[in-house]
């Protein structure tokens, strides 16, 4: 791959976003109602290849329920507000409600409460109660402190998020998390990340698990790259950890590992482009944050604008759109690619002449940036 100078003493090779490329048209097109969007993970079959970030402004235990029923996969934050407290309902009224230069002093006071092991147990007893999958998350840090609760709860899916995550982390202070050994030994399927390159999703794939997420810092309420300077351009990563699935489908003879877009994914034509580029499904934060029974009521945030030493994230204003039903499947009434996005990409499909997911991810792909009217 062609490198650029940057200087004398660096170079860096050319990444994409999703706002350099365009899908291309082919010469066969069908009907939309034709096209399936579905997709499964391990004994898991979704309707649409949407999963919810883990996140307070988007998953509620009753959201969660809701997405299940749509359709989709919800995945509940388990170190979040709905298993810190009882009732976390005034609580998250109280974020919504302050003044920008407060939230993140103030959130960081919120969620210094302790994680409650019974809390956590409680809430996926939701899900399994209402006949949803359950999907719980949590980070690298806090696995091997709340795995055996999260599992004995019956967990169906285990998510291990983070900002980016590894399968060589090295520590003087502690025993990292072995994920290989950790996934092996774990009865239920485990998706894991960020990873924002070949090398380091290559790695994950190794440890079994099920599904990588492709994403560092690349969120609407991140500002990874303007606190530690890391980003990831998630078209170019996307196609690079798809190539790492690729190769290692041949090294494992026959073992298919699932890509999942996670961050930078905002609207329909974003979750078109990550498909086209190599993603088996989606994990949406703000874009699910926009609907008018979330959580978050118009604001979105994630675990990273609440950390306790170093903030890469910030409340954000994201507005209601509709109903989470109407985001994803209409009747759209803003042209923006913010409503009836499983509609949008069931189109996008149908005029590429494309009938399930898998297949489209061949479609041609075209660099041409977007430029802002």
């Amino acid at each position: 791959m062609t490198e650029i100078e940057i200087g004398r003493g660096k170079r860096g090779r050319r990444a994409y976003s999703f706002d350099d490329i365009a899908v291309v048209p082919s010469r066969r097109t069908r009907d939309p109602e034709e096209v399936s969007v579905s997709w499964q993970i391990d004994a898991y079959h979704f309707d649409i290849p949407v999963i919810a970030a883990p996140m307070d402004s988007v998953m509620s235990p009753q959201t969660a329920i809701t997405l299940g029923k749509l359709g989709g996969l919800p995945v509940l934050d388990l170190e979040g507000l709905w298993t810190r407290y009882e009732d976390p309902e005034p609580f998250l009224e109280e974020i919504v409600g302050l003044e920008p230069a407060k939230a993140t002093a103030r959130m960081q006071q919120i969620y210094a409460e302790e994680i409650k092991p019974d809390l956590i147990s409680e809430r996926l007893r939701e899900l399994r109660q209402a006949g949803v999958t359950v999907a719980g998350a949590l980070s690298p840090q806090r696995t091997q402190q709340h795995w055996k609760t999260v599992v004995d709860a019956g967990c169906d899916l285990f998510v291990i998020r983070g900002t980016t995550v590894s399968a060589e982390h090295v520590s003087s202070r502690a025993e990292p998390l072995n994920l290989k050994r950790f996934i092996y030994e774990l009865d239920v399927p485990v998706i894991v990340g960020g990873a924002a390159s070949y090398t380091a999703a290559l790695h994950l794939m190794r440890t079994g698990a099920a599904g990588v997420l492709v994403g560092f810092g690349g969120g609407a309420a991140h500002t990874t790259r303007r606190t530690l300077g890391i980003h990831a351009p998630m078209a170019s990563a996307i196609a690079d950890v798809a190539a790492a699935r690729r190769d290692y489908l041949d090294e494992s003879g026959g073992r298919y590992v699932h890509v999942i877009a996670d961050g930078g994914v905002g609207t329909s034509g974003d979750i078109v482009k990550a498909i086209a580029c190599g993603s088996d499904a989606v994990m949406l934060g703000a874009a699910l944050a926009r609907a008018a029974d979330a959580p978050g009521a118009g604001f979105h945030w994630g675990p990273e604008a609440h950390h306790g030493e170093l903030p890469r994230g910030e409340r954000v204003e994201v507005g209601a759109t509709g109903s989470l039903e109407e985001i994803l499947f209409g009747p759209g009434r803003v042209a923006d690619g913010t409503s009836n996005i499983i509609g949008a990409l069931r189109r996008a499909m149908a005029t590429t002449g494309y009938s399930d997911v898998k297949e489209f991810q061949r479609v041609e792909v075209v660099v041409a940036p977007y430029q802002q009217a």
